[in-house]
Protein backbone atom coordinates (compact mmCIF):
# COMPACT_ATOMS: atom_id res chain seq x y z
CA UNK A 1 0.00 0.00 0.00
CA UNK A 2 1.22 3.50 -0.73
CA UNK A 3 2.73 5.59 2.06
CA UNK A 4 -0.46 7.63 2.23
CA UNK A 5 -3.90 6.12 2.39
CA UNK A 6 -6.24 6.82 -0.48
CA UNK A 7 -9.60 8.36 0.29
CA UNK A 8 -11.20 5.08 -0.83
CA UNK A 9 -9.13 3.13 1.68
CA UNK A 10 -9.95 5.60 4.48
CA UNK A 11 -13.62 5.27 3.62
CA UNK A 12 -13.39 1.46 3.74
CA UNK A 13 -11.56 1.61 7.08
CA UNK A 14 -13.99 3.98 8.75
CA UNK A 15 -17.03 2.20 7.28
CA UNK A 16 -15.87 -1.19 8.59
CA UNK A 17 -15.01 0.25 12.00
CA UNK A 18 -18.31 2.10 12.22
CA UNK A 19 -20.29 -1.00 11.28
CA UNK A 20 -18.45 -3.04 13.92
CA UNK A 21 -19.24 -0.46 16.61
CA UNK A 22 -22.89 -0.15 15.54
CA UNK A 23 -23.44 -3.91 15.56
CA UNK A 24 -21.85 -4.17 19.00
CA UNK A 25 -23.85 -1.22 20.35
CA UNK A 26 -27.11 -2.67 19.06
CA UNK A 27 -26.69 -6.35 19.85
CA UNK A 28 -25.12 -6.25 23.31
CA UNK A 29 -28.11 -4.49 24.94
CA UNK A 30 -30.50 -6.80 23.09
CA UNK A 31 -28.68 -9.92 24.32
CA UNK A 32 -28.53 -8.43 27.82
CA UNK A 33 -32.28 -7.81 27.73
CA UNK A 34 -33.00 -11.36 26.56
CA UNK A 35 -30.98 -12.82 29.41
CA UNK A 36 -32.43 -10.52 32.06
CA UNK A 37 -36.03 -11.18 30.96
CA UNK A 38 -35.71 -14.96 30.77
CA UNK A 39 -33.16 -15.80 33.48
CA UNK A 40 -32.65 -12.68 35.57
CA UNK A 41 -28.95 -12.74 34.72
CA UNK A 42 -27.29 -9.65 33.25
CA UNK A 43 -25.02 -10.29 30.26
CA UNK A 44 -21.93 -9.35 32.31
CA UNK A 45 -22.77 -12.06 34.85
CA UNK A 46 -23.30 -14.56 32.05
CA UNK A 47 -19.89 -13.65 30.60
CA UNK A 48 -18.25 -14.32 33.98
CA UNK A 49 -20.08 -17.64 34.33
CA UNK A 50 -19.11 -18.57 30.76
CA UNK A 51 -15.42 -18.01 31.45
CA UNK A 52 -15.47 -19.76 34.81
CA UNK A 53 -17.41 -22.68 33.37
CA UNK A 54 -14.86 -22.97 30.57
CA UNK A 55 -12.08 -23.11 33.15
CA UNK A 56 -13.63 -26.26 34.63
CA UNK A 57 -12.40 -26.92 38.13
CA UNK A 58 -9.41 -24.63 37.69
CA UNK A 59 -9.86 -21.40 39.64
CA UNK A 60 -9.10 -18.21 37.74
CA UNK A 61 -7.19 -15.29 39.17
CA UNK A 62 -9.32 -12.16 39.30
CA UNK A 63 -6.93 -10.43 36.89
CA UNK A 64 -7.20 -13.30 34.38
CA UNK A 65 -10.97 -13.27 34.65
CA UNK A 66 -10.98 -9.52 34.07
CA UNK A 67 -8.92 -9.94 30.89
CA UNK A 68 -11.19 -12.67 29.59
CA UNK A 69 -14.40 -10.70 30.11
CA UNK A 70 -12.71 -7.41 29.13
CA UNK A 71 -13.43 -5.55 32.36
CA UNK A 72 -11.28 -3.39 34.57
CA UNK A 73 -9.95 -4.93 37.76
CA UNK A 74 -12.27 -2.72 39.82
CA UNK A 75 -15.33 -3.62 37.75
CA UNK A 76 -14.66 -7.35 37.76
CA UNK A 77 -14.09 -7.22 41.52
CA UNK A 78 -17.47 -5.53 42.04
CA UNK A 79 -19.17 -7.94 39.65
CA UNK A 80 -17.71 -10.99 41.38
CA UNK A 81 -18.73 -9.59 44.78
CA UNK A 82 -22.34 -9.18 43.55
CA UNK A 83 -22.35 -12.67 42.08
CA UNK A 84 -20.85 -14.11 45.26
CA UNK A 85 -23.76 -12.72 47.30
CA UNK A 86 -26.10 -14.61 44.96
CA UNK A 87 -24.12 -17.84 45.39
CA UNK A 88 -22.98 -18.06 41.76
CA UNK A 89 -19.24 -17.77 42.32
CA UNK A 90 -16.81 -18.17 45.17
CA UNK A 91 -13.69 -16.18 45.88
CA UNK A 92 -10.64 -17.59 47.63
CA UNK A 93 -7.23 -16.33 48.59
CA UNK A 94 -4.29 -17.17 46.38
CA UNK A 95 -1.88 -19.00 48.72
CA UNK A 96 1.08 -18.09 46.46
CA UNK A 97 0.28 -14.40 46.19
CA UNK A 98 -1.68 -12.64 48.93
CA UNK A 99 -2.34 -9.70 46.59
CA UNK A 100 -4.53 -11.76 44.28
CA UNK A 101 -7.61 -13.90 44.68
CA UNK A 102 -9.04 -16.87 42.85
CA UNK A 103 -12.60 -17.20 41.59
CA UNK A 104 -14.50 -20.42 40.93
CA UNK A 105 -18.01 -21.13 39.75
CA UNK A 106 -20.37 -22.77 42.24
CA UNK A 107 -22.88 -25.52 41.52
CA UNK A 108 -25.61 -22.86 41.55
CA UNK A 109 -23.56 -20.82 39.08
CA UNK A 110 -23.22 -23.82 36.78
CA UNK A 111 -27.00 -24.38 36.87
CA UNK A 112 -27.70 -20.73 36.05
CA UNK A 113 -25.10 -20.81 33.27
CA UNK A 114 -26.69 -23.91 31.72
CA UNK A 115 -30.11 -22.24 31.97
CA UNK A 116 -28.88 -19.05 30.28
CA UNK A 117 -26.64 -20.57 27.56
CA UNK A 118 -29.46 -21.55 25.16
CA UNK A 119 -31.00 -18.06 25.39
CA UNK A 120 -27.62 -16.43 24.71
CA UNK A 121 -26.84 -18.74 21.80
CA UNK A 122 -30.31 -18.28 20.31
CA UNK A 123 -29.86 -14.50 20.52
CA UNK A 124 -26.54 -14.70 18.70
CA UNK A 125 -28.08 -16.90 16.02
CA UNK A 126 -31.23 -14.82 15.49
CA UNK A 127 -29.70 -11.35 15.73
CA UNK A 128 -26.35 -12.00 14.06
CA UNK A 129 -25.43 -15.35 12.55
CA UNK A 130 -28.70 -16.15 10.76
CA UNK A 131 -28.32 -12.93 8.75
CA UNK A 132 -24.97 -14.05 7.33
CA UNK A 133 -23.85 -16.86 5.04
CA UNK A 134 -21.32 -19.42 6.27
CA UNK A 135 -18.66 -17.82 4.09
CA UNK A 136 -19.34 -14.40 5.61
CA UNK A 137 -19.12 -15.78 9.14
CA UNK A 138 -15.83 -17.45 8.24
CA UNK A 139 -14.47 -14.23 6.72
CA UNK A 140 -15.55 -12.11 9.71
CA UNK A 141 -13.97 -14.55 12.14
CA UNK A 142 -10.70 -14.71 10.19
CA UNK A 143 -10.53 -10.94 9.79
CA UNK A 144 -11.19 -10.18 13.45
CA UNK A 145 -8.72 -12.84 14.57
CA UNK A 146 -6.06 -11.19 12.42
CA UNK A 147 -6.75 -7.89 14.16
CA UNK A 148 -6.28 -9.62 17.53
CA UNK A 149 -2.98 -11.27 16.56
CA UNK A 150 -0.05 -9.71 18.38
CA UNK A 151 2.34 -7.61 16.36
CA UNK A 152 5.76 -9.10 15.75
CA UNK A 153 8.94 -7.23 16.75
CA UNK A 154 8.91 -5.12 13.58
CA UNK A 155 5.46 -3.75 14.35
CA UNK A 156 4.03 -5.94 11.61
CA UNK A 157 0.54 -7.20 12.49
CA UNK A 158 -0.55 -10.38 10.70
CA UNK A 159 1.79 -9.67 7.82
CA UNK A 160 0.40 -6.22 7.11
CA UNK A 161 2.73 -3.29 7.57
CA UNK A 162 1.20 -0.05 8.79
CA UNK A 163 1.29 2.77 6.25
Amino acid sequence: MAATRSSRRRHLETSAWGALLQVHAQLVPELDGDLKRTTGLPLAWYDVLLELSGAGDTPLRMSDLGERVVLSRTRVSRLVAEMETHGLVQRGANPDDRRSAFVTITDAGRRRYREAAPIYLRGIAERFADRLADEELTAITAALQRVLEPADDSGDRAGIRPA
